[in-house]
């Protein structure tokens, strides 16, 4: 649940919790359930998040933006931000970490690897070398 702290009907504080507004009023017993008339006494609304926009997580951020007023109700949109150079990196290497620890058993001496899980591999291993790295990754597709 998302809540806005608001005062002269501008953004106070958000995210704005029910924790927040019982330590900023000590004196003041609420019920376990606040309805929406009592937080709107204290200038507290539910905010309705838009959709959120496809991005990539290994390589972006989801930015959750400043609570507007339309349509009667608070709303907030996000964006999206790119990930310092050596997050998005280190979030694609563990990715990539990821799905070659899924396939080592087959590389176990007892096992006969086909030749197409060891192209996929070996394409996962040359990830840090793809041009674009890591923004633009070209993931290989996993052999049944």
């Amino acid at each position: 649940m998302l809540l806005v702290k608001t005062a002269d009907e501008k953004v106070d504080k958000f995210p704005y919790t029910i924790r927040d507004l019982r330590r900023d009023n000590p004196q003041t017993s609420f019920p376990k359930k606040i309805g929406d008339t009592l937080l709107a006494s204290y200038g507290i609304y539910h905010v309705m998040p838009d959709a959120e926009p496809d991005y990539d997580s290994l390589v972006q951020t989801l930015v959750k933006g400043t609570p507007v007023y339309r349509n009667d109700r608070w709303e907030v949109s996000y964006t999206t931000a790119s990930k310092s150079d050596a997050d998005a990196k280190a979030s694609v290497r563990n990715q990539r970490d990821s799905l070659l620890i899924e396939t080592d058993w087959m590389a176990l001496s007892d096992v006969t690897m086909s030749s197409e899980m060891t192209t996929y591999r070996q394409a996962l291993r040359d990830i840090p070398s793809q041009a674009g790295f890591p923004a633009s990754v070209t993931w290989p597709t996993k052999p049944e």
